[in-house]
């Protein structure tokens, strides 16, 4: 059941910071606050549930990322380092890209400036990020069946003949 919501919740983190990605109409601050309350409500279940060992609510870090990099300030250079070290789990590409789609829904916000963007470029150069800007909504963890040993020993099995298996010797 765990594997299951793990997979599930990475397959809603990757179609949703996708949309984000791809989407000029919701990189907004509103857009944000949205997705920070639902995901908290996915992590509110997840508690519900007591599935929060399953690590399904880790999936979300690159989602929780982006929800709070569409509502910090982006202006100062504190801004910028801010940004850089909340934004772990989000590539280089995809922080610069949702800065450069974030639309002001309101005459209170302002557009990100190219310079704060080169700023931020400029503190992330070390980093050593894959260069794909999309998740992999395809992705599949492995299967883990965990091992449970029989209390039924080896010696005691007997192996019927219509099995044809006579070319099984015991050891």
């Amino acid at each position: 059941v765990q594997q299951v919501f793990k997979q599930l919740f990475y397959m809603i983190n990757a179609v949703a910071l996708n949309n984000l990605l791809l989407r000029k109409d919701v990189c907004s601050w509103s857009t944000g606050m949205q997705l920070r309350f639902n995901i908290s409500q996915l992590e509110e279940w997840l508690r519900g549930k007591n599935l929060q060992q399953s690590g399904a609510a880790q999936t979300l870090e690159p989602l929780i990322q982006a929800a709070q990099l569409l509502q910090l300030k982006k202006k100062t250079s504190e801004d910028a380092e801010a940004i850089c070290s909340l934004c772990t789990s989000l590539t280089t590409q995809q922080i610069v890209k949702i800065l450069n789609l974030y639309t002001p829904v309101n005459e209170f916000e302002e557009r990100v400036t190219v310079a704060f963007i080169r700023d931020i470029q400029m503190h992330l150069q070390e980093r050593n990020d894959p260069p794909q800007l999309l998740l992999d909504f395809k992705h599949m963890f492995p299967v883990l069946f965990p091992f449970n040993p029989s209390s039924i020993t080896m010696d005691s099995i007997h192996l019927p003949a219509s099995l044809n298996l006579e070319f099984l010797n015991k050891v």
